[in-house]
């Protein structure tokens, strides 16, 4: 329908581009910023309490002041601090600020060397407009008077340097993926006219998955970070399937199709497995939704809008458009006999000749490079996402060079039904005493005064009042670095069993802990769910349960290579001086959550449009080796083509300056590359030619299945030509190699 109204097709795709600009145009404006919080947490519930019942919460933004002559503690210095406080409380979005001098000369906001001292302050509002506010009134922070050196730090200036530099990255990506991805296809087809309409597929597709975007901002929040996923996975996706499309309907005119029946029969055939590839993908990134948390749903409505769009483009808009441009997408000069024993044919009969002897070593490397695997250890995320020059980055790395423990990063300890009141004195005190003594606590501030060690340090101040209340009082726990950095989760167990009361616990380091094991808690469904589906859409595809079980145990294998490389490179800090990054030893679980989901459904495009070749040759001659040998030779060229093009717009996030994206782009790099060589060249034709027959099973139930919903990429009018005597040739090499079974 689409190429018999072509004309029609076509003037409707631009008005839905020029309607998708306008939209992607403010669709940036309105993506939000995102804390790792999980909603309904004991952490945030008790942020609520602490806001209600306290005016107090958890502080994201500090001032660190730095004395040039003389300490902190000089009458000078004090007063040009206080200022600085009054002014910082004045700011709109501030909701309430305190300093190393109003709080009494509190040990854990003064230096080492006494010449650095901290301001700290909560900010009122969503996240959003907390870091929108935060935006305004930073520069101006960043000062030097005759006494002091001030800048901006915390853990909401961090992170909105690290929104503004993802910004950054997206466009910089957009200059280069665009003509970058333009010259590979130029280098594929060798036709300008091909190139420009499959990247116009992915031009469509990014600009109509930033409106969709921006439509669902409205309804709920999406991520700033959803947008660099969009750019990428749009131009991959949106590339890959025109590919395939394409290729299809040039094999249509090779075998004397008039250029209306070759759109035809190359959409009825090579539509179908676009149609089940980008349901694989999307259902792999929408299981993000399960995840309660607006930054990974957010992926999963780029991931989402990625796949309808890019389908769309390939089964619709590019279908019309070859109508228009019929054999001018054709290579000049090209020889119309197309030759089925290439590169990918001699290789997968090598393979297949000696199955073990290629198998057992290509698995010996992935297993290799997937072993770091085993060392993966999830952390939180800190200040050295970002490079080491930017400001924030800079205040952070000196709190933990002179502070002997953060300030900012107290823990929040709130006791239900213990009114702060002169009554309780003594069991406050006690309290504190015993938190005190806990490992790795520096220090613990209450309502009776400041501990460390077990032992009274301070007596309470005018900033003691803010732990009081006729219901409730809280304590503020003050880890170490290390308790922080290391051991966190042991810190927040010691603090419940030492006060085994009715008690809360909150600030940045519950809410870090209570969002990573929200996380971790949910892989197993989310995970699962994937394999799930996934098995029952490559069933539906080949008919087969033995073939569906290895595509996931490949997968399987290039994701535990992926994991590898993340913890060798990011994790133990190998190459983090050529690829200019600060290993923290951990890696923050959502990202590889992220990264898994996208790769496994990008892996299993690849393996639907490959198994799909594969079956149509086997339905057509019933020969395992020639099937998978001429299968692989239809599909290699193009899946190689596919996985250089996604990977190198993968690649250009591996330069960006936070951590995050870096990850992102090489790991995603990485996967796709192992899983178009190591897995398709080698691994495929070794299992398929050890299983023989057996690839074709099923049990009779589900048999009957594949035939009543099964698909097919097959067309049972397309013209065989000279393919019967290629197959007859090929079927020659497959008995020879196997009269005396598989050899080593």
């Amino acid at each position: 329908m689409a190429a018999g109204r072509s004309r029609l097709v076509i003037w409707v795709s631009v008005l839905l581009t020029v309607i998708g600009l306008a939209l992607a145009a403010g669709a940036m404006d309105r993506l939000v910023l995102s804390r790792f919080e999980s909603p309904g947490s004991e952490s945030l519930g008790t942020r609520a309490v602490l806001e209600r019942e306290f005016e107090a919460g958890t502080p994201s933004v500090l001032l660190m002041v730095t004395a040039k002559q003389g300490t902190v503690d000089d009458a000078a210095i004090a007063a040009e601090g206080r200022k600085l406080e009054k002014e910082l409380a004045g700011q709109k979005g501030v909701a309430e600020a305190s300093s190393y001098w109003s709080r009494g000369n509190s040990p854990a906001m003064r230096g080492t060397d006494g010449k650095q001292a901290l301001i700290i302050a909560r900010m009122a509002g969503t996240v959003t407009e907390a870091r929108t506010a935060l935006g305004e009134f930073s520069p101006g922070f960043t000062r030097e008077s005759e006494l002091v050196n001030v800048r901006v730090g915390g853990g909401d200036e961090v992170f909105r340097q690290a929104a503004e530099q993802s910004r950054q990255d997206f466009l910089r990506a957009e200059m280069i993926v665009f003509p970058l991805v333009l010259l590979l296809l130029f280098a594929i087809y060798r036709r300008f006219s091909a190139a420009v309409l499959t990247l116009g597929m992915g031009l469509f597709s990014v600009i109509t998955t930033l409106a969709l975007m921006h439509i669902v901002t409205y309804f709920t929040d999406v991520s700033t970070f959803a947008a660099n996923l969009a750019l990428v996975m749009g131009i991959g996706l949106g590339v890959d399937y025109s590919l395939f499309v394409i290729n299809r309907f040039r094999e249509e005119l090779r075998a004397g199709r008039a250029v209306p029946d070759a759109v035809e029969h190359a959409v009825a055939s090579a539509g179908r497995t676009v149609a089940f590839s980008g349901l694989t993908v999307m259902v792999s990134l929408a299981c993000l939704l399960l995840f309660p948390f607006p930054f990974l749903r957010s992926f999963a409505y780029a991931g989402i809008g990625t796949v309808l769009t890019s389908v769309f483009a390939a089964l619709v808009i590019l279908p019309a458009s070859l109508a228009r441009l019929g054999h001018r997408v054709v290579r000049k000069n090209a020889n119309d006999a197309r030759s089925d024993e290439g590169w990918w044919h001699t290789t997968a009969l090598r393979m297949m000749r000696r199955p073990l002897l290629w198998g057992i070593p290509a698995l010996v490397v992935l297993l290799g490079l997937a072993s770091p695997a085993l060392g993966l250890t999830f952390g939180v995320p800190d200040e050295r996402v970002l490079p080491k020059d930017v400001s924030s980055r800079v205040v952070q790395q000196q709190i933990r060079d002179n502070f002997a423990a953060e300030e900012m990063d107290a823990i929040q300890v709130l006791h239900r039904g213990q009114a702060g009141e002169e009554a309780n004195r003594a069991a406050i005190e006690a309290t504190a005493v015993s938190l005190s003594r806990i490992s790795d606590i520096h220090q613990v501030d209450a309502l009776t005064g400041s501990y460390a060690e077990g032992r009274k340090i301070a007596e309470p101040n005018d900033s003691s009042g803010r732990f009081a209340h006729e219901q409730d009082t809280w304590y503020s726990v003050v880890a170490t670095h290390h308790g922080l950095d290391q051991d966190i989760d042991r810190v927040l167990s010691d603090i419940r069993t030492t006060v085994a009361a009715d008690v809360r616990i909150g600030g940045y380091p519950a809410e870090l802990s209570d969002f990573r094991g929200e996380l971790v808690d949910r892989l197993p469904l989310v995970f699962g769910l994937i394999l799930v589906v996934t098995f029952v859409i490559l069933f539906l595809m080949t008919g087969s349960v033995l073939l569906a079980a290895k595509a996931m145990v490949l997968n399987t294998l290039s994701m535990a290579v992926m994991f590898g490389a993340l913890v060798w490179i990011f994790q133990d800090g190998n190459l983090s001086g050529l690829l200019g990054f600060t290993p923290s030893g951990s890696i923050e679980p959502s990202i590889p959550i992220l990264m898994f989901c996208t790769a496994f459904g990008l892996s299993m495009d690849y393996e639907v449009f490959m198994l799909s070749r594969i079956k149509e040759e086997y339905d057509r001659t019933g020969d395992n080796v020639s099937a998978v040998a001429v299968g692989l030779e239809r599909s290699g060229p193009l899946i190689t083509s596919a996985a250089v093009i996604l990977a190198a717009s993968f690649a250009t996030y591996a330069s960006s300056g936070i951590v995050f994206l870096k990850m992102l782009g090489i790991g995603m790099v990485v996967v796709i590359l192992v899983d178009a060589t190591l897995i398709r060249a080698v691994l495929v034709p070794v299992f398929m030619r050890l299983a023989g027959k057996a690839n074709w099973w099923a049990p009779a139930p589900l048999r009957a299945l594949h035939d009543r919903f099964g698909i097919s990429e097959s067309d049972p009018s397309e013209p065989v030509t000279a393919r019967t005597a290629r197959s007859d040739a090929t079927s020659a090499v497959g008995a020879s190699t196997g009269a005396s079974g598989p050899r080593s």
